[in-house]
């Protein structure tokens, strides 16, 4: 019940007379029956937007930090993602990943919308980085397509680090469904799963027109914090 009141009540018009969304390919979010909704991750605010356009409730796996953090902020953060119907995954490891993957069939099994950003965190600079393989193995173990989308504008408007957004148009695309009936039964082939996942990547990169990087971006922004001294490197987007 929240979800709505949050979608149609509070949040949702909100967000819309704040940041006047354009949307683009609506049209390719299924009606009914289960979906994954992969993503480009640039933004905080990209786990109130995609769900407060999309007509469908819109199940998301978020970072467990969300729901365990200190102090009121902390309590209030978890409460929310509760409230939203946001299932926590720890991303700690291998055993993690396969708690993910379990919780998104779950999701599908019911038939509903399963939201996931397959670069497994928010890009600390703009690009777009490698996908990792759980969205894959979900859409295969599941028989489901994956509409890509991309968030454009949102890294601009709060960038890691930032807490309180600018207010400025952004827009949210959605691409033609992804169909991937041809990989039927290799869920478990690592050649299969990863043509698939870099299938899903590059169709978010024609919607989003970012940099990409054939790394996953946890090791990338280590790195970078390491080399300069906890302080990542910020690249442009190069169109909208």
């Amino acid at each position: 019940m929240f979800y709505y009141v949050l979608k149609y009540v509070l949040l949702g018009p909100l967000l819309r007379l704040l940041f006047r969304p354009r949307i683009e390919g609506l049209e390719h979010i299924p009606d009914e029956g289960a979906a994954i909704v992969a993503g480009n991750h640039l933004s905080f605010s990209d786990h109130f937007l995609m769900p407060a356009i999309i007509k469908r409730r819109i199940t998301f796996l978020a970072k467990a930090e969300y729901f365990t953090g200190p102090g009121l902020k902390g309590r209030l953060t978890a409460t929310f993602f509760r409230s939203a119907g946001q299932i926590p995954v720890d991303r700690s490891g291998k055993e993690a990943g396969q708690a993910a993957i379990r919780e998104g069939l779950g999701v599908l099994g019911k038939g509903e919308l399963l939201g996931i950003y397959p670069e497994g965190t928010r890009s600390h600079d703009g690009r777009l980085y490698k996908g990792k393989v759980g969205v894959a193995v979900m859409a295969l173990k599941a028989g489901v397509p994956v509409v890509p989308c991309a968030m454009v504008g949102t890294f601009e408007i709060q960038p890691p680090g930032q807490v309180i957004p600018k207010i400025k148009r952004v827009t949210v695309r959605f691409g033609e469904p992804l169909d991937f009936s041809r990989y039927a039964g290799m869920e478990n082939e690592k050649a299969a799963i990863r043509a698939v996942t870099d299938e899903i990547m590059y169709a978010i990169l024609k919607l989003s027109g970012q940099e990409y990087v054939d790394r996953y971006a946890a090791e990338v922004k280590a790195e970078e914090q390491e080399q300069h001294g906890g302080r990542p490197k910020r690249f442009p987007k190069r169109r909208g």
